[in-house]
C-alpha cells in the first residue's frame, strides 16, 4: 500500500486549510475533494511508472532508427541491446494489471507531452551510470534491477523539469511526490522475476479503516469546530489568535479532535504525528508551540479523567 496515516493527516490538513465554510455548511463538496486528492495520488504513481515504460520504448525506436540509417556504422547495425532488453523494464511493459490501470485511469500524458520522455532518456544515456552499465552486453536480473533503481533514484526523481511538470498538472502532487517516489523505489528494489501480476498495482489504502479514518478525521474536526476552538482559546489566552499560524491552528484542531474522538489511537502517536507534520509544513517554532499546548491539554484531560483511550499502553 502507498498511503500511511501521516500522509492521510496531511491531506486532511490541506483540505481543512482550504475550507472556507462554517460547521453548519454542507461540506460534502470538500469531503469529495479530500477523497479525490487522495485518489489522485495513485494517478501520479501510474504516471511515473508509465514514464519508465515509455523511456524503454524510446530506446527501442532509437535503435531501430540507427539501424535504418543510410550510412549505418558497425555499432548501428549490431547495437548493444542491454538497455532495451532490461528485464525489469520488460516486466513493467508486459505487466497486464499495470496496463489495465493505466487505461482505466486514462494515463495518456506522455502521448501529448513526449518531450519529457526525451528529457529523461537523454539524461539517462549521457550519465556515467549508463556508460558503466553498457560496458557489457549481457546482464542478469539483479544487475538490470539495480540499474533501474539507480536511474529512478538519481535521474528521474530529482529531475527539475519533471518536477515543474507535476506542479503544472496538479498542485497537490508536489506533496505526494516524496511518498510516491518512496513507494516506487521500494517496489523496484524488492521486485523478483517471480513477482505476481499485481505487484506493480499496489493498493492505495492499507484497508477500509484507513479510508474511513480520512473521512472521520475531516468530518469530526469540522463538526466539533466550536468546542475545539474554545479549547484552544482557553489555553492560548496570552496569544493573539491572529499571531497563531493558520497551519498550526488547523493542526491543533485536528490533534484535539483526534485525542477526543479516536479512542484506539495512542496519545503519544497523535502528538508525535502532528509535531512531525508541523516541522514539515509550518514555521520553525510551530512544533514547540503545538507541543506545549497539547501537553498541557493532555495533563488536564488525564486529571479530569476525560481521556477515553481503549487498550493497553495507549497513554
Amino acid at each position: 500500500m502507498m498511503l500511511n496515516r501521516r500522509h492521510i493527516r496531511v491531506k486532511v490538513m490541506q483540505t481543512l486549510y482550504a475550507f472556507k465554510g462554517s460547521e453548519s455548511d454542507d461540506f460534502s463538496k470538500d469531503q469529495k475533494f479530500l477523497l479525490f486528492s487522495i485518489d489522485n495520488m495513485y494517478n501520479l504513481y501510474l504516471l511515473l511508472m508509465s514514464l519508465l515504460i515509455e523511456v524503454q520504448k524510446r530506446a527501442e525506436s532509437d535503435l531501430q532508427k540507427k539501424q535504418k540509417k543510410h550510412l549505418a556504422t558497425k555499432e548501428d547495425k549490431d547495437p548493444n541491446r542491454k538497455f532495451v532488453n532490461n528485464q525489469l523494464l520488460k516486466l513493467l511493459k508486459d505487466n497486464f494489471s499495470l496496463k489495465e490501470q493505466l487505461e482505466a485511469n486514462k494515463i495518456t500524458n506522455w502521448e501529448l507531452d513526449g518531450e519529457y520522455i526525451d528529457i529523461i532518456f537523454k539524461d539517462i544515456i549521457s550519465s556515467d551510470l549508463y556508460k558503466e552499465y553498457m560496458k557489457t552486453r549481457v546482464s542478469d536480473f539483479k544487475e538490470d534491477k539495480d540499474f533501474i533503481v539507480d536511474v529512478f533514484k538519481d535521474i528521474m526523481a530529482p529531475n527539475d523539469k519533471l518536477y515543474d511538470y507535476m506542479e503544472d498538472k496538479n498542485l497537490t502532487w508536489l506533496d505526494d511526490l516524496p511518498t510516491v517516489n518512496t513507494t516506487i523505489l521500494k517496489l523496484l528494489r524488492k521486485v523478483k522475476e517471480s513477482s505476481t501480476e499485481h505487484y506493480f498495482t499496489p493498493k492505495l489504502y492499507k484497508d477500509v479503516e484507513d479510508q474511513q479514518f480520512a473521512i472521520d478525521l475531516f468530518k469530526k474536526t469540522l463538526l466539533n469546530n466550536a468546542t475545539i476552538k474554545a479549547e484552544i482559546g482557553k489555553r492560548t489566552k496570552n496569544w493573539d489568535s491572529d499571531r497563531i499560524a493558520t497551519v498550526d491552528y488547523v493542526l491543533l484542531q485536528m490533534a484535539i479532535c483526534e485525542l477526543n474522538n479516536f479512542p484506539s489511537i495512542p496519545v503519544k502517536v497523535t502528538i508525535n504525528e502532528y509535531l512531525e507534520i508541523s516541522k514539515e509544513y509550518s514555521t520553525p517554532k510551530s512544533s514547540i508551540f503545538i507541543n506545549g499546548i497539547l501537553d498541557k491539554l493532555v495533563k488536564e484531560y488525564e486529571a479530569a479523567g476525560e481521556l477515553n483511550k481503549i487498550g493497553r499502553g495507549l497513554m
